[in-house]
């Protein structure tokens, strides 16, 4: 008995000490505030990632402002800082180079520079087995100098601009990038004119990473134009992230609208090719009386010179889809040679990112000079400026230099001393294009200029 009642009181005595601290550990406080000191000394030592905070509870949960750490550091595996997905783009990381290298140059005490490419059609160069317009190595260089200081300030505000809506993932219009300027003090610009040319520059800069300007997040203030006919786009919803099928035959009497960014639509389709149209008015024609379910195909209207996102949206689709693309525009120097041409290879002043925007498998339906002749079309004697136009497509543009049924076509044309639209096949009835012009055409697509 007397040996079983010594038992019991040391367990007493060894159940009434207060335990010690384990090493290297801080004591437990005695309060919720001594206990909010200790977590948030822990905390910091470790990295975490971006989540929504934790508030605090009577358990002795994370007061507002602390987040919750995925793992705990351990002795095996080194802790190293993680960075979220939007430092991991390469946008972030283009603009952050830049940063760093303009960083550096000034704590050597040189001279911070900006170097981006001459875009003009002279700093351009055209290989046909490419399929678009080249930027050259031609650059331009802004030094930061007194002349030079707010130039360089509005440059830099504008490339944080872009990384802060990388972040918080959303994006401005150039009228947008414009008015957000005011807020920059002297480096705020005085014209939407100036802050344009800046980030012009600054695509051109980074065009040299693969990043475009839709990436930076500045987005056109116009849509990309409009589609109907045989196609379903996949789209999502900005809110879910869900995928959202829009269907182009069910929209009535209207059509779908192109968004400002294309890069994540995906597309379904049996169509045979595209027929990008120039004006806004055969497109309606051609969709009031159901042509693309006649024929299977899908209509884009352009309106005249055709935007970034339509450019793109043509290309990514008949690259997904591996359709052909042809291109119905006017028959004068200004359809063929600006709107014709960038659709297919670019434009000089956007040779940085032609790569991306152009559609070099596209070919040219029409309207022809020829057709001008063998539809005896109505027509309009050419302009000076289409003249000057025309003449200095032949002298100095690489396209119609590398294409001879080109320089022939626009040498007929100025021999002609013409031009004619779309809309005058409607000589022969307002339906002429569709019953008569556009089935003769398609029988042979191999006849199209390239």
């Amino acid at each position: 008995m007397a040996r079983r009642k010594k038992k019991v009181t040391k367990r007493k005595k060894k159940a009434g000490r207060k335990k010690a601290p384990a090493r290297g550990k801080a004591p437990a406080p005695a309060s919720l505030e001594a206990s909010v000191t200790v977590r948030k000394r822990a905390y910091d030592k470790l990295d975490y990632e971006e989540e929504a905070p934790v508030p605090a509870t009577e358990a002795g949960g994370l007061p507002p402002g602390l987040k919750r750490p995925r793992r705990k550091a351990t002795k095996k595996a080194k802790v190293t800082k993680k960075k979220s997905a939007w430092q991991k783009t390469k946008v972030v990381t283009a603009i952050d180079k830049t940063a760093k290298g303009l960083h550096a140059k000034i704590m050597k005490g040189q001279k911070p520079e900006l170097r981006s490419p001459v875009r003009a059609l002279s700093n351009v160069k055209y290989d046909i087995r490419v399929g678009y317009f080249q930027i050259g190595r031609q650059r331009k260089t802004r030094t930061l100098t007194v002349n030079t200081v707010r130039t360089f300030a509005q440059t830099l505000r504008m490339m944080g601009l872009s990384k802060d809506m990388v972040r918080e993932d959303t994006f401005a219009t150039k009228r947008d990038a414009y008015y957000q300027s005011k807020n920059w003090g002297d480096a705020r610009f005085d014209h939407q004119s100036e802050s344009d040319t800046v980030m012009d520059d600054i695509e051109a800069t980074f065009s040299l990473d693969g990043v475009t300007r839709e990436q930076l997040r500045f987005y056109p203030d116009e849509h990309g134009g409009a589609v109907a006919g045989q196609l379903v786009v996949i789209d999502r919803d900005p809110a879910t992230g869900r995928s959202i099928e829009i269907d182009c035959t069910k929209f009535g009497s209207g059509a779908y609208t192109i968004p400002h960014s294309v890069e994540h639509l995906k597309f379904r389709t049996k169509a045979k090719f595209v027929l990008a149209i120039e004006t806004g008015g055969m497109f309606q024609r051609l969709q009031y009386h159901a042509y693309p379910t006649k024929v299977n195909c899908v209509i884009v209207s352009m309106s005249g010179v055709p935007t970034r996102a339509c450019r793109r949206f043509i290309r990514r689709l008949s690259d997904s889809q591996k359709i052909p693309v042809y291109a119905f525009v006017d028959c004068d120097p200004y359809g063929v040679s600006n709107i014709y041409r960038s659709l297919k290879v670019g434009s000089g002043n956007a040779a940085h990112i032609n790569q991306f925007y152009c559609v070099p498998q596209a070919r040219f339906l029409g309207v022809m000079p020829q057709d001008i002749i063998d539809y005896k079309l109505p027509t309009h004697p050419l302009k000076d400026v289409d003249v000057r136009r025309a003449k200095d497509a032949l002298k100095n543009d690489p396209f119609f230099k590398a294409h001879k049924p080109w320089t022939k076509a626009m040498q007929q044309l100025l021999k002609m001393g013409v031009r004619a639209e779309q809309q005058a096949l409607a000589k022969w009835g307002l339906n002429y294009v569709m019953d008569v012009y556009l089935p003769a055409k398609l029988k042979n697509p191999r006849a199209f200029l390239p």
